[in-house]
């Protein structure tokens, strides 16, 4: 299966981290979140990936058109620098195709505009780029497969609380419930799409609010609860989080650093 991430973003609630970066090119560590979320793929065995490409595309292609192997990997340094020789490598059998999908396109536009790149994959996998998580992908690829999805997505808790609110017709507060103590789920990402979602793309629709909704009303649509490690990067706060679990040494989802014991992991639940 092929990788199709979604990198077009302005990222308007991280622009006071930078107004040159894009959003997937804020680095955790050494390296970009768009690495970071290219390398899970790869750790599973995807490693042929589209970028959907928008504000800023110039700067990713640029990353990876002088891609220093070395930042992330050990290697032997020889002849006073005049020679490197890495002991291990992270994009060798990478293959990416990046493209051009527009400045203020949906994901939806996005996704569509990439169809052409995906002829012949009767499944594919997408995500955005700004969520880290320590998932069996595995298990997800074989619930879509067994459910014969159209589309299928990761749920998970809110990562940050906040208080919904009740009032009468006077406004007396008659309610007030924190969302993460509530029975609460939220798109999480990391979908895996049957090529048939792209019957429900048409005319600019866009994936959540168009084509997933289509989708709900004729069964077409599953998730799995995911208890365990789920992080996003949407605002600089959550940048600050993320950069301090990698600080500390505490990164699950750097799956591909340090196998874990199945009991240990949090489990999938089906619905």
């Amino acid at each position: 299966m092929k990788v199709v991430l979604f990198c077009g973003g302005m990222g308007m609630r991280m622009r006071e981290y930078s107004e040159s970066v894009p959003k997937p090119m804020v680095k955790i560590g050494y390296r970009p979140i768009l690495w970071h979320v290219m390398k899970y793929y790869a750790h599973y065995g995807y490693k042929e990936f589209i970028l959907c490409l928008g504000w800023k595309g110039n700067v990713i292609k640029d990353y990876f058109l002088n891609y220093q192997e070395s930042l992330s990997n050990d290697f032997v340094l020889s002849n006073g620098g005049g020679t490197i020789d890495l002991l291990s490598s992270d994009i060798e059998d990478w293959k990416i195709t990046f493209c051009d999908t527009g400045i203020s396109s949906s994901i939806g536009q996005r996704l569509k505009a990439v169809e052409r790149h995906l002829e012949g994959e009767e499944n594919f996998l997408a995500n955005y780029t700004d969520g880290l998580c320590d998932v069996e992908l595995p298990v997800l690829v074989d619930f879509h497969l067994q459910q014969q999805s159209v589309a299928t997505f990761l749920s998970v808790r809110p990562s940050q609380s906040f208080h919904t609110v009740v009032t009468d017709v006077d406004g007396k507060v008659e309610k007030i419930s924190e969302v993460r103590k509530g029975d609460v789920w939220m798109n999480g990402g990391y979908f895996v799409f049957s090529n048939r979602i792209f019957d429900y793309l048409n005319n600019g629709k866009d994936i959540v609010d168009d084509a997933l909704s289509d989708l709900v009303e004729v069964g077409g649509v599953h998730s799995i609860k995911y208890e365990g490690f789920w992080g996003c990067m949407d605002t600089y706060k959550e940048f600050q989080q993320l950069q301090d679990l990698h600080d500390r040494g505490e990164t699950p989802w750097t799956v591909w650093q340090a196998s874990q014991i199945a009991n240990e992991r949090p489990s999938i639940q089906s619905p």
